[in-house]
């Protein structure tokens, strides 16, 4: 081993302790969420509180699954982050592309005009949107909910297929238009292909802003269309929370987007390291 060699084990060691820190303090509280999940309602409400449970039980995932409106507000929360993701990226890819293409100021002025609109608070805006939303007949609807959550999703979804379509060099669409096809062909059988892995981490990103929504689902349904944050935060008796179903169904209730995110792994990976090299 040469001294250089030498000199960079201390340095990686270091480093890859500080990865493993990290990682462990990022998935702590998913891991503690899992084993509440199986704890007896005497263990889950220890003092101080326990990371095992002295005794396994499968009973938390029985009640929480069983509940009258689990099962209607999978299909609500399904619905309208598909119908959101769908929406942010029909006008988000358009969008960003002309910003990207035409490269005008205005362009340039409206990126950052939407993503100043993402740092708005959604409570303020919220009762707002329950006006319209009345208005339009769309309150108690996961296609309500969904369009209330393209306001929160369309503007970061412009920001990032932005960035991915930046790095596509112009030339791709000059040798389209020099084969016939118009800016919608180019866009659609040329660029969209390159960029894929852009648009899988666009609609994953989408995808979670809908998923993980409570106010604006707290404030436009309230019953055929409640999403499942809403039945969680539900779970309460007139002795307190119930914390055992609670996780329970928080667990299962991620699970779709883990399944999702391992899926288009390849895609996340290959979005991630599109701007990479360029030229």
């Amino acid at each position: 081993m040469s001294t250089l060699e030498v000199r960079k084990t201390p340095t990686r060691l270091l480093l890859w302790f500080l990865l493993g820190s990290m990682v462990v303090l990022y998935a702590f509280p998913f891991l503690y969420l899992l084993l509440t999940s199986f704890k007896t309602p005497l263990d889950a409400l220890a003092v101080p509180p326990k990371v095992l449970p002295d005794e396994w039980t499968l009973a938390n995932y029985e009640r929480a699954l069983s509940r009258e409106g689990v099962l209607a507000s999978f299909i609500n929360s399904v619905s309208a982050a598909t119908i959101s993701t769908v929406l942010s990226l029909v006008l988000a890819v358009p969008a960003a592309y002309g910003v990207t293409r035409f490269r005008t100021v205005s362009g340039r002025v409206f990126v950052m005009a939407a993503l100043v609109t993402r740092m708005i608070p959604p409570v303020a805006i919220g009762v707002p949107m329950v006006g319209m939303m009345r208005a339009l007949g769309l309150t108690d609807t996961p296609t309500g909910v969904a369009i209330a959550h393209t306001t929160i999703s369309l503007p970061l979804s412009i920001w990032l297929m932005s960035s991915f379509l930046e790095s596509v060099p112009d030339e791709l669409d000059e040798a389209a238009r020099v084969d016939g096809a118009g800016r919608l062909a180019a866009l659609w059988y040329i660029i969209l292909p390159v960029v894929r892995g852009g648009v899988a981490v666009t609609a994953i990103f989408a995808f979670l802003a809908s998923w993980n929504e409570f106010l604006f689902a707290l404030l436009l349904t309230a019953i055929r269309a409640q999403t499942t944050p809403l039945v969680i935060a539900n779970f309460q008796t007139q002795f307190g929370l119930e914390w055992g179903a609670m996780t329970a169904l928080a667990t299962v209730y991620s699970l779709p987007v883990i399944l999702l995110t391992l899926l288009l792994q390849r895609y996340i990976v290959a979005g991630m390291t599109l701007g990479a090299v360029k030229g």
